[in-house]
């Protein structure tokens, strides 16, 4: 009986293209990410496909499936790329709550700079090694806070989702057209704040201050809130 090779044990130098492109490049797993989030930058989600990577590349779409086994397994590429993308250049501080702040801002700023292909990553779990350090990280920070293991797995879960989840909806207004941004600019700037307070009394009240926070990201204050809530546990479970 045959069977089939174990892909995942064979080397990407196994895999590569010995000879050059059309555009006298050599084929890797790196290049081909790289050249996937530009293709998705450029045309969303439609671009990821075989042919149109293909295409930019100058190989032969098959020859990709030397690297990814289809779409699915190089989005999954592009969701650990992004991960790592985050994480380059970070380096401990020794303070856990410094060290979350960090990392947070880290991964959401990463996907605001490709945020369509993070409309697309931000739910995936990857299995790679970008997103296997990550967890190893923080779940080593908030350990070594001295979060019992229970309350350290929930809190990364927590964190975690916090971060993905505003990465996503902020990520999904900045992909918007110029234009629809602009409109809902416009709705802030004129139909609430024009919204009498006879019938509105609370957006009367507020109006100046809604429209310069809804302008920006919510992100940053709420990881704040997520810390403190954190600290707070942890002087609760270090009394116990």
């Amino acid at each position: 009986m045959t069977t089939t090779p174990d892909r995942s044990v064979v080397t990407e130098d196994a895999r590569r293209r010995r000879r050059p492109t059309k555009q006298g490049t050599v084929l890797s797993e790196a290049l081909i990410v790289e050249t996937a989030l530009r293709l998705i930058r450029q045309h969303g989600a439609a671009a990821l496909t075989v042919r149109r990577l293909g295409a930019a590349l100058g190989a032969d779409p098959s020859a990709l499936y030397r690297y990814f086994r289809n779409t699915d397994d190089l989005l999954l590429a592009v969701a650990d790329e992004l991960i790592g993308q985050a994480w380059t250049g970070w380096q401990s501080t020794g303070g856990w709550r410094s060290d979350l702040r960090e990392l947070g801002l880290r991964m959401h700023a990463a996907y605001q700079q490709h945020p369509q292909a993070a409309m697309l990553a931000t739910y995936r779990v990857t299995g790679r090694a970008n997103e296997a350090r990550a967890i190893e990280i923080i779940l080593g920070v908030l350990r070594g806070a001295g979060f019992p293991d229970p309350e350290a797995v929930r809190l990364y879960h927590g964190f975690v989702d916090l971060g993905l989840a505003f990465a996503a909806l902020d990520a999904a207004g900045l992909a918007l057209p110029p234009e629809a941004r602009a409109a809902e600019r416009d709705v802030w700037n004129h139909t609430y704040s024009e919204l009498p307070a006879a019938t509105h009394p609370n957006i009367a009240a507020v109006a100046r201050l809604l429209r310069a926070e809804m302008g920006r990201s919510a992100y940053a204050q709420t990881l704040e809130q997520f810390l403190e809530a954190a600290e707070v546990r942890l002087q609760e479970v270090g009394s116990c």
